[in-house]
């Protein structure tokens, strides 16, 4: 017994709907059928007949991970109308001519803006890169970029462009964990970690384009191509009207202190006001929000099981178990090892969909984060730390996708880069567990 009556081994026993979700999602098994079966195990513990699962499942639709999950749906809505309009296109278009590229160094901070541009309004690593990639390819090819060094570029500036976006998966879900309005996390924890891990990855950057420029460079089919976009007037014009009106809407938001609904309303306005300047027809903007959303039904769904596997731990015991283990180490360290442990434990021990680790050890530690009034910045921190560190040394979809989007082979500069990211975020969290939790 503990804590009165607490059973901490009947808690350790609530953890195993959690230890077969990792496990599962590190062998690679989707994150949907794996959240399902650790649900199931999950209900078996806590008891619960087919109405009590009914129930929760009922509750969890209108769940804070059911609003993120409609938010996500919503972005790729929104993502549908801005490709459909060629304003992300046109968008790619502007940064990479408006720079004028006339050398590697300008190709690269070019490629780098555009895709944390694209990637931050579309909230989608694949959905932006692959917008991203046949306009930028040959402009790479041409002045010498080799297939690796883009592939790194593209994961490295994803990754955080994942932290930075106003309507990212991601973002929206730390905004509500955390209560933090989107200019404070912005400015004191996502911006802080984007600048380490782009200084990591700059140095990494020409590491790895030294070592394989002449070794693997893109083939001459790609250097003669081109994506052959050019924005037309009701593009260029549909572009104008979505930055203008994108940042009055954000700058508003800030203003009245919004809460995470008005991002719902955002991308609406967003999406019927580009569609219609874009000379889109009333029906063919809903279809295409529609298809956009219908994209990602599979993410709505995991959301609302993930509120179910999430309850059933904490129903059981399991976070509080883990809380009681952790004691000890926490009552020698405090504040800093509150900080430390919870993004090590989620850079290393966590893998899985991003959204289901930030509610995890979010659940594992609020607690303790709590009890030892622990900075919400630095433990903001901790959580984009956790989350993105695994992408970068475990060679997950994410790397894999980005590769294939740059024609690369090389894995092991994947890997290389992604450590030396890893390291200096690592860095950056001990700084923010020393001085600021």
């Amino acid at each position: 017994m503990a804590d009165g009556s607490f059973n901490l081994w009947w808690g350790l026993v609530g953890l195993i709907p959690l230890l077969v979700y990792m496990v599962l999602v590190l062998r690679e098994m989707d994150p949907l059928p794996a959240t399902v079966i650790c649900v199931v195990i999950g209900a078996v513990i806590n008891a619960k007949s087919l109405v009590g699962v009914g129930a929760d499942l009922s509750k969890a639709m209108g769940s804070f991970l059911g609003l993120v999950g409609l938010i996500i749906m919503l972005g790729r809505g929104l993502g549908e109308i801005l490709s459909e309009t060629k304003v992300a296109h046109t968008l790619v278009y502007k940064i990479m001519y408006g720079i004028g590229v006339n050398s590697q160094r300008k190709a690269a901070l070019g490629i780098m803006l555009a895709s944390l541009v694209i990637v931050g309004l579309l909230g989608t690593m694949a959905g932006g890169i692959a917008i991203i990639a046949p306009i930028v390819n040959p402009i790479a090819a041409a002045v010498g970029l080799s297939p690796a060094m883009v592939a790194v570029m593209y994961q490295s500036v994803g990754e955080e462009a994942l932290t930075l976006g106003p309507f990212t998966p991601p973002v929206v879900t730390l905004l509500g964990l955390t209560k933090l309005d989107y200019g404070t996390m912005l400015v004191t924890a996502a911006i802080p970690v984007a600048v380490v891990t782009m200084i990591a990855a700059w140095v990494m950057m020409w590491r790895i384009q030294r070592d394989t420029a002449e070794k693997s460079p893109y083939d001459d089919t790609i250097k003669s191509s081109s994506a052959g976009f050019t924005p037309t007037e009701t593009s260029r014009r549909a572009t104008n009207v979505f930055i203008w009106l994108f940042i009055a809407l954000i700058a508003y938001g800030i203003f009245i202190k919004a809460a995470t609904p008005y991002v719902i309303s955002v991308m609406l306005i967003l999406a019927f006001v580009v569609g219609f300047v874009g000379k889109m027809k009333f029906d063919d903007i809903c279809r295409g929000v529609v298809r956009g959303m219908a994209g990602n039904v599979g993410l709505f769904l995991l959301f609302i099981l993930l509120e179910l596997l999430i309850k059933y731990v904490e129903h059981a015991g399991g976070f509080k178990a883990i809380t009681y283990l952790l004691m000890p180490l926490i009552q020698i360290g405090g504040k800093t090892a509150v900080v430390i442990a919870g993004g090590a434990i989620g850079a290393f021990g966590i893998s899985g969909a991003v959204v289901a680790e930030l509610m995890t050890l979010h659940k594992m530690f609020v607690s303790l984060v709590g009890q030892y009034g622990v900075s919400m910045i630095a433990w903001t921190v901790a959580l984009i730390v956790a989350t993105r560190v695994t992408n970068f040394i475990i060679p997950g979809s994410n790397m894999v996708a980005m590769m294939g989007f740059a024609q690369s082979k090389d894995l092991g500069s994947m890997i290389r880069n992604g450590w030396a990211v890893a390291i200096a975020q690592t860095g950056l969290l001990i700084i923010y567990a020393l001085f600021v939790a």
